[in-house]
C-alpha cells in the first residue's frame, strides 16, 4: 500500500480539522473528543514545520496570530457598507411597507425579520473560495485591514466550497454576553479599565494590534449581508443565508413573512425573547426577500441607506433610581472598587440595589455624584451599570466623591500600579483580600466548598481562623461550629452551628480529590480563569512541575514559536510563572506539600468512544451534583454541554425546579427532555446514548 505524499497527507488534515472545526464551534455536535482533535492538529503544525514549501493561508495552523502589527492598512468598501434606516414604532413599519408597495406597484412583497445584533459590522472578502481579507466599516467607504485578527475567530471558515471569483460578505462580530463578564471580572481583579458593554470589548478586540492578543478574546459572528459578488447571485435573502449556513458561518435566526402584519408579529415575538441571545440583542432587521427589487426604480439606496431594510430598535430597558451613597468594597487582588449603593429598582427581571462603577476615572467621566437621579441599566444583560446622570434633576445637595487614601478595611496604603487605572490594597493579608480569597477557593468554579459562601467567609477572616484559604485544612469542628456570623439582611449575629460545620468540614475534605485544573483556578492566580487552569493541568503533573514549568518557560522566552505541547499562552505562562516566583506563591506552594495535597491530574480529553459521543446536552433546573460536575461526566463519556438550546441539541436535562427560557425553548423546538435518572441509563452497556 502506497503510504500518501506529505502534501497529500497535509491536504486531508487540513479537511479534516475544518470538518470539525465546522462541528464544534458552528453546529455544537464534535465527533470527536479533544485529544484526538489535538493529535490532529499536532500532526499537520509537524507536517508544515517540516515542509515549509506546503505552508498556505487557509491552513488551520494560521488562526493563532502572528508579530504585532504597527498599524492597520486601510481598506475601501465597493460598494459601501451602509448602515439602516432606524424605526421605532409599529406605524413606521406600517410606512415602510406603504412606500414599498407605492414604488412597487403589485409586485407580491415578502420580508425576512431577523434579530439585530448589538456587536461591529465588518466584511470578509472571499476570492475562489479563500479568504483573502476582513475589514471594518469604518465610515461605510473606508474601514481598516483587521484580516490576521479575524483569522483567529474559529466560526469564519479560512475556505468556503465556491469558484466564484469573488464573494464578499458582511456580518457582525460580537463577544458574547457569558464571555463579556468573565472578561470583565479578570479587567477589574487585574486593575485595568473595563469595557463598559460587549459591543465595546469586541471592538476594542479587532482593534488590537497583537492578533495573538485577539486569540485570547473568545469573539463570535453572524453572518447575514452580501456585498460585491462575482461568478454568483443569489435570487432571494432567504436563498443567501441558507448558502451562509452551508458554506459553514453562523447566520441570525430568520422568519420569512408574506405581509407586514407577520412582520410585526414576528417582531413582538423576538422582543419577547430579547434576554435570550447569546449576544447583545437590541431590535430586528426587516429586509425585502427578493434581491431582484434592491435595484427597483424607486428603490436603490441613499446616500447613507438602503430602501429596502429597516432597522426596528427596541425601547432599551432601563430604570430611574437614586444613587445613595458610593462604597468601596477591596477584591482578592487588591482592587479598590468603587459600587453605587441605590434605591432598589425592578430591571429586566430582578431587582437592582448596587451596581460597580469600575474605578475611580469612570465615576469622573460620567460625573457621578451621591445623592444624583439615575439612569440602570444592565451592560451585556448581565452587569447593573449606571447608564448616564439625570442632571435636570439635580437640588443642589449632591456631592461628588473621592476615592480613599488608605484602605477602607485595614487602613494600610493603597498605590497605583503604572500601567493600571485602579487603586490596590499594598497589605496582602488585608481581611477583605482574604475573604474574597476565600470564597473564590471555596466557589462553584474552584472546589465547591458547599455552604462556605461569601458571609462564612467573612466571619471566619474576622475571627482570626482563617488568614490564607489552606488554613480551611485545619480547622477544627468545634471553631467552625461556634463561628458567630451577622446576616446581611437583618444584621442579627448567628451561630453557625455543629451541624453546618460538619457539612462544610466534609466538603473540604472532598475538595482535596477535586481535579488538577480546578485546584489551580483556586489558587486565585490574577488572569487565570477556567480556560487557561484546564490547559495548565493537561499539559503539567503536580503543582511543583507547575511552579517551575520549562514549558511556560519556553512560551514566555519564544512567544513565537511556543511548544506544541503546551497550549497556555504568553501572558497566562507569564502570570502563573509570577505567581509562584513570589513569596505567596512560593509559601503556597510549601503549604500544599505540607499538606498533603496532591490533586489528581485532569483528563486531557473527552471519550471519543463514550456512549454519548455526538450528543449535545443543554442543562437546567437543580440537579443532585453541580453542573460543573455533571458536564464534566457528559463530556468524559464524548458528550458536549451547551448553555443554550438550539436546533443542535440532542437532549435538555432537566432538575428540580426546571423552568424559564431554555424550558420553553425546548418545548418550542420539541427538544427531548430527559432526567438525571434517563441519563443514568444512557451511561449502561447497550444504550449507545439513548435514554430508555
Amino acid at each position: 500500500m502506497t503510504l500518501p505524499s506529505p502534501a497529500e497527507r497535509v491536504a486531508f488534515l487540513r479537511c479534516k480539522i475544518a470538518h470539525h472545526d465546522r462541528l464544534y464551534y458552528v453546529e455544537a455536535r464534535p465527533e470527536i473528543g479533544d485529544a484526538d482533535y489535538d493529535a490532529l492538529y499536532r500532526e499537520l503544525e509537524s507536517l508544515e514545520r517540516a515542509h515549509p514549501e506546503l505552508a498556505a493561508p487557509d491552513s488551520p495552523t494560521q488562526r493563532v496570530g502572528g508579530a504585532p502589527l504597527a498599524a492597520f492598512a486601510e481598506v475601501r468598501h465597493v460598494p459601501p457598507m451602509l448602515s439602516l434606516d432606524k424605526t421605532h414604532s409599529r406605524d413606521d413599519l406600517l410606512d415602510f411597507d406603504h412606500f414599498l408597495r407605492k414604488n412597487l406597484g403589485d409586485t407580491p412583497l415578502a420580508y425576512v425579520v431577523e434579530p439585530k445584533v448589538d456587536g461591529v459590522a465588518f466584511s470578509l472578502l472571499y476570492e475562489c473560495g479563500l479568504l483573502i481579507r476582513a475589514a471594518t466599516r469604518g465610515n461605510g467607504e473606508v474601514g481598516d485591514d483587521i484580516t490576521r485578527n479575524v483569522r483567529t475567530i474559529r466560526t469564519i471558515p479560512l475556505r468556503i466550497a465556491t469558484d466564484a471569483a469573488r464573494v464578499e460578505l458582511r456580518g457582525e462580530v460580537f463577544l458574547p454576553k457569558e464571555a463579556f463578564l468573565r472578561l470583565v471580572q479578570q479587567q477589574e481583579a487585574a486593575g485595568e479599565a473595563p469595557f463598559a458593554n460587549p459591543r465595546n470589548a469586541a471592538a476594542g478586540s479587532l482593534k488590537l494590534l497583537d492578533s495573538r492578543e485577539v486569540a485570547q478574546r473568545p469573539l463570535d459572528t453572524l453572518l447575514y449581508a452580501a456585498g460585491a459578488l462575482e461568478g454568483m447571485a443569489f435570487a432571494t435573502h432567504a436563498a443567501l443565508l441558507d448558502q451562509l449556513v452551508a458554506w459553514g458561518f453562523r447566520t441570525p435566526a430568520y422568519t420569512r413573512c408574506a405581509t407586514i402584519d407577520a412582520v410585526l408579529s414576528a417582531i413582538a415575538k423576538l422582543e419577547t425573547r430579547r434576554h435570550d441571545f447569546p449576544f447583545e440583542m437590541d431590535g430586528a432587521v426587516v429586509k425585502l426577500d427578493d434581491r431582484s427589487l434592491y435595484k427597483a426604480p424607486g428603490i436603490g439606496t441613499t446616500a447613507k441607506s438602503p430602501r429596502w431594510a429597516r432597522a426596528f430598535k427596541f425601547v432599551p430597558e432601563r430604570a430611574e433610581t437614586v444613587l445613595r451613597d458610593i462604597t468601596v468594597q477591596v477584591g482578592r487582588t487588591g482592587v479598590l472598587t468603587p459600587v453605587a449603593e441605590l434605591e432598589p429598582v425592578r430591571l429586566a427581571g430582578s431587582v437592582i440595589s448596587r451596581a460597580t462603577l469600575h474605578n475611580a476615572d469612570e465615576v469622573a467621566r460620567k460625573d457621578i455624584r451621591v445623592g444624583d437621579h439615575v439612569w440602570i441599566a444592565k451592560a451585556g444583560d448581565v452587569i447593573p451599570a449606571i447608564e448616564s446622570v439625570i442632571t435636570e434633576k439635580r437640588t443642589g445637595n449632591e456631592h461628588a466623591f473621592v476615592m480613599p487614601a488608605a484602605c477602607p478595611v485595614c487602613k494600610c496604603g493603597v498605590a497605583r500600579r503604572e500601567d493600571e487605572v485602579a487603586l490596590r490594597c499594598v497589605n496582602p493579608f488585608c481581611p477583605a483580600q482574604c475573604a474574597a480569597r476565600l470564597e473564590h477557593f471555596a466557589s462553584r468554579n474552584a472546589l465547591e466548598i458547599e455552604g462556605l459562601g461569601g458571609v462564612v467567609a467573612d466571619a471566619l477572616v474576622s475571627a482570626g481562623l482563617v488568614h490564607d484559604p489552606l488554613d480551611l485544612f485545619a480547622l477544627s469542628a468545634d471553631a467552625l461550629a461556634g463561628l458567630v456570623m451577622r446576616q446581611s439582611s437583618t444584621g442579627r449575629a448567628v451561630q453557625l452551628g455543629a451541624r453546618n460545620a460538619a457539612k462544610i468540614l466534609q466538603a473540604i475534605e472532598k475538595a482535596r480529590a477535586k481535579p488538577f485544573d480546578r485546584w489551580i483556578f483556586a489558587l486565585g492566580i490574577p488572569r487565570i480563569g477556567t480556560t487557561v487552569a484546564t490547559q495548565a493541568a493537561a499539559c503539567h503533573q503536580s503543582f511543583a512541575e507547575l511552579a517551575h514549568s520549562e514549558l511556560l518557560q519556553q512560551v514566555v522566552a519564544t512567544p513565537d514559536a511556543p511548544p506544541a505541547t503546551c497550549p497556555v499562552k504568553l501572558e497566562a505562562a507569564r502570570a502563573i510563572l509570577e505567581f509562584f516566583a513570589g513569596d505567596y506563591g512560593r509559601r503556597t506552594l510549601a503549604r500544599l506539600e505540607e499538606l498533603g495535597i496532591r490533586p489528581p491530574v485532569t483528563p486531557s480529553a473527552a471519550s471519543a468512544d463514550g456512549p454519548l459521543r455526538g450528543k449535545i446536552f443543554v442543562l437546567t433546573g437543580t440537579l443532585s451534583i453541580s453542573r460543573e460536575e455533571m458536564s464534566a461526566r457528559i463530556r468524559q463519556a464524548g458528550g458536549k454541554v451547551a448553555d443554550a438550546v438550539t436546533k443542535a441539541t440532542s437532549f435538555l436535562l432537566a432538575g428540580e425546579d426546571a423552568g424559564g427560557a431554555k424550558f420553553r425553548k425546548a418545548q418550542e423546538l420539541k427538544t427531548p427532555q430527559i432526567t438525571e435518572q434517563d441519563l443514568a441509563r444512557m451511561f449502561e452497556p447497550g444504550a449507545e446514548g439513548r435514554p430508555a
